[in-house]
């Protein structure tokens, strides 16, 4: 068995007593697309929250045999594990190249990163290959496209060798060929490494998902592929069902 895959055992999280995540047990091995779906305040987001250290939780975190509870978010970074937000956190007014070069941990100077570079290393290379975006090296990450600037997010993950990737809502707002290309790109990523995605959208999902956890109130109500999941009696009730509707357009 792969060793970098992730294994959750009884994870729960509370606010001021109010239950989020109720002992989930969730296992992601590599080269997995998992997509996390359900309703608004099923737990989602906060599941990958935990994961990557912004908010205790109780239970056990395992990522390729390290126990990640407890640990600094820089620390868990560190072992692998890298996390988008719905909103880019690329930095607009540099290139593309020195968004990556930054990620990557080049320690270039301020200054050096304005100057134009005789060489890119390799795994910015590689890693802009991936991600479709070699011919814009030298563009400013402000004037991408919203798809672009989250492809380029991931590429910043990848450079810094994440082997976890945890993206909450990667398509939100994209185009329908964005999002297309986004499918196929997370298809090649899933291929080397253990991929986590919190989604609403449903048509991506039912197009790229090679399996799928549903959480509703805070506790996994199915899991497997996408035909088992939607053929289940109490995913139907929760998303046709009047007490947690799906979101508009969401339905399984």
């Amino acid at each position: 068995m792969a060793t970098d895959y992730l294994e959750i055992t009884d994870l729960t999280v509370s606010f001021d007593g109010f239950i989020a995540v109720d002992t989930v047990n969730l296992t992601v091995l590599k080269s997995d697309l998992r997509f996390l779906i359900g309703p608004n305040g099923a737990g989602k987001t906060t599941i990958i929250d935990a994961i990557s250290g912004l908010v205790p939780s109780t239970g056990s975190i395992e990522f390729a045999g390290n126990h990640l509870q407890g640990k600094k978010v820089h620390k868990i970074a560190r072992l692998g594990v890298g996390r988008t937000f719905q909103t880019s956190t690329v930095f607009e007014d540099l290139t593309v190249l020195q968004n990556l070069d930054i990620a990557a941990g080049a320690h270039r100077t301020p200054l050096t990163l304005l100057r134009r570079r005789s060489a890119v290393p390799e795994e910015v290379t590689a890693a802009l290959e991936t991600i479709g975006l070699t011919g814009q090296i030298d563009t400013l990450a402000g004037v991408l496209s919203h798809g672009q600037k989250q492809w380029l997010e991931i590429g910043m993950l990848l450079v810094q060798n994440a082997q976890l990737l945890l993206l909450d809502e990667p398509v939100a707002g994209m185009s329908h060929d964005e999002r297309n290309a986004t499918g196929e790109l997370l298809q090649r990523i899933s291929t080397e490494r253990t991929v986590v995605i919190v989604e609403h959208d449903m048509d991506f999902m039912r197009s790229f998902a090679k399996s799928v956890t549903v959480l509703a109130a805070g506790k996994v109500l199915s899991e497997g592929s996408v035909a088992e999941v939607q053929a289940d009696p109490r995913v139907q009730a929760v998303y046709l069902g009047t007490a947690a509707a799906a979101p508009t357009g969401a339905e399984i």
